[in-house]
């Protein structure tokens, strides 16, 4: 019996790893389709995000089902229900890269970013991308140091945030009215996707010590300070 859970357990494990490749390379695409304007690119970004949420659909209901046959307690009830909501995070992450490529598909023949904002959203979809293959790499590891990483990565990001609305506010290079609306929607996408990753960080340093972090580092000198613990 405690054979065949750990197996299940390995199986949603893997297929959050999947989750997260999937998700990664939906917004590689879906950023090259808003970089490049490629129309078809964004339609397939758009259509293919089925495939994350059908994967969402399969994890969840091993879970469940896991659930209700095994019924963990302790450590593996918090493996489980921590498993649930990282699908959770991963789908919505993938739900973001399909954001960015319905916005491609809207603004199209036209760029929805002027030259200005293009070298700086580019940087925030590759520190995106690589925060979510990173999570995933901390997903099958269980690395709870390598989760404290990811989260201080996260800082890159809000300087890129601000740094878009640092050129949208410059007053001697004003911005169209439809430019500023679609860098603010897209500079959310990008920055929200990066905060799933460090959701799901957040949720491996609980899967492996038991207590809920809100946002406060491995490694730090004052040791997860404020800390809420949780039963495990």
């Amino acid at each position: 019996m405690r054979s065949a859970f750990t197996e299940e357990l390995d199986l949603i494990s893997g297929q959050l790893v999947q989750m997260s490749r999937l998700s990664a390379t939906a917004l590689r695409r879906a950023t090259t389709s808003l970089m490049d304007t490629d129309l078809a690119l964004a339609q397939e970004v758009i259509s293919d995000d089925q495939l994350i949420d059908a994967l969402r659909r399969e994890l969840d209901n091993r879970a469940i089902d896991v659930l209700a046959r095994q019924q963990p307690v302790a450590t593996d009830l918090r493996q489980m229900v921590t498993a649930l909501r990282m699908s959770s995070d991963l789908e919505r992450s993938g739900d973001l890269a399909r954001h960015v490529a319905k916005l491609t598909r809207l603004r199209y023949p036209a760029h929805a970013l002027t030259d200005e904002l293009r070298p700086t959203f580019a940087e925030m979809a590759t520190t995106a991308e690589a925060m979510i293959l990173r999570a995933g790499d901390i997903i099958d590891s269980k690395d709870a140091d390598g989760a404290g990483e990811l989260i201080r990565a996260d800082d890159t990001m809000d300087r890129l945030h601000r740094e878009v609305f640092r050129v949208l506010l410059e007053p001697s290079s004003p911005q169209s009215a439809q430019v500023t609306v679609d860098a603010t929607l897209l500079s959310r996408y990008y920055e929200r996707y990066a905060d799933h990753a460090v959701s799901i960080a957040l949720r491996v340093v609980y899967l492996v010590t038991g207590v809920w972090h809100d946002e406060q580092l491995p490694g730090d000198d004052d040791r997860y300070p404020g800390s809420v613990p949780r039963e495990s």
